[in-house]
């Protein structure tokens, strides 16, 4: 008999089936834009998992060649290759691409990755691109006790700040622990920095807002929640490198691309705007044949009228402009 299920109810988080119901929300975009679409990049290279910084192992995750077990004290050079091209060349490829559309995309910047390569955040700040967190080190974050996991928030923001100018407004774990969406705000409150949004959710397709555990005894007024931007896997390169059920070509990558787009665009039509995001990686759609196909993409949405391309930030200061938090209430 599997043991009964203990969380610290500081940092519990209900499920909600139902959210905003049979007929949505219109989170009414800009201009009465159909649509908005987020392009996120993230970049990770150079903070995975490597025996150089004290991890014990190489990282296995996010990799052209999927087998072999697990190199233990043992660098993999292959595997250290492939995360340089991201931070070499892919990175640039699509800041390029998106620069040339005058389209604003997020990075989810892991910290250590960009304090290897601080042009890329400085050149996105010049662009106007939005720098979000995606952690300190692309690492789990599973079993990291709440004081541990609090030093790497800091660190975190901290490290982005540095490398930015301003403190991550958003944030993005994709290797979160159950107390990660707690402790984001609790830090970010501590440090008195503004944090927008967060989006280690995947549960709709448009923002919402959810109650924080670690605010049951405020009065209302002072009760700030916390407004959840959903981020993708479906329309996400990382499917690339699942075997069995992942992108088979960059053809099909397109395909899965241009149908998700075209369903919410009908929907927007509709009237039930939606959002849209696409997560890319700088060593995967940063690849040439892959990065094919993302353009092809690019210049199929920029032909559609009512397409608003914009920053997680600009969502999230829009949607809290249109629909401030109340607590209970997803809108």
């Amino acid at each position: 008999m599997a043991p009964h299920y203990t969380m610290n109810p500081e940092y519990d988080m209900p499920r909600d089936f139902k959210g905003y119901g049979e007929h949505s929300l219109n989170p009414q975009w800009p201009n009465g834009a159909k649509i908005a679409v987020s392009f996120v990049i993230n970049y990770e290279e150079g903070g995975e998992r490597s025996v150089m910084t004290g991890d014990g192992q190489s990282e296995q995750n996010l990799r052209e060649n999927p087998g072999g077990p697990p190199r233990i004290n043992e660098r993999n050079l292959s595997v250290e290759s492939e995360y340089e091209y991201g931070s070499r060349v892919g990175f640039w490829r699509l800041f390029k691409l998106f620069n040339s559309f005058k389209y604003k995309f997020t990075l989810f910047g892991v910290g250590q990755a960009l304090e290897q390569n601080p042009d890329a955040a400085v050149r996105c700040v010049q662009e106007g691109h939005d720098v979000a967190s995606h952690a300190y080190r692309w690492i789990e974050y599973h079993d990291f006790s709440v004081e541990r996991e609090k030093d790497y928030i800091k660190l975190a923001v901290a490290s982005l700040k540095k490398l930015t100018g301003y403190a991550p407004r958003g944030w993005y774990y994709g290797r979160q622990s159950a107390q990660s969406k707690v402790l984001v705000a609790e830090v970010y409150k501590e440090l008195g920095e503004p944090l927008l949004w967060q989006s280690d959710t995947y549960a709709d397709d448009v923002p919402y807002w959810i109650d924080l555990p670690s605010e049951r005894d405020l009065p209302d007024d002072q009760a700030k929640g916390q407004l959840m931007l959903p981020y993708s896997y479906d329309c996400n390169d990382f499917k690339f490198h699942v075997i069995g059920s992942g992108f088979a070509d960059p053809a099909g990558f397109f395909d899965h691309l241009k149908r998700a787009f075209d369903v919410l665009y009908a929907e927007g039509v509709d009237g039930s705007p939606k959002m849209m995001t696409i997560g890319l990686h700088c060593r995967i759609a940063g690849r040439p044949g892959r990065f094919g196909a993302l353009k092809e993409f690019v210049e199929y949405i920029s032909q559609k009228e009512g397409v608003w391309v914009a920053t997680r930030t600009e969502i999230a200061e829009h949607f809290t402009e249109k629909f401030p938090y109340r607590r209970g209430h997803l809108a």
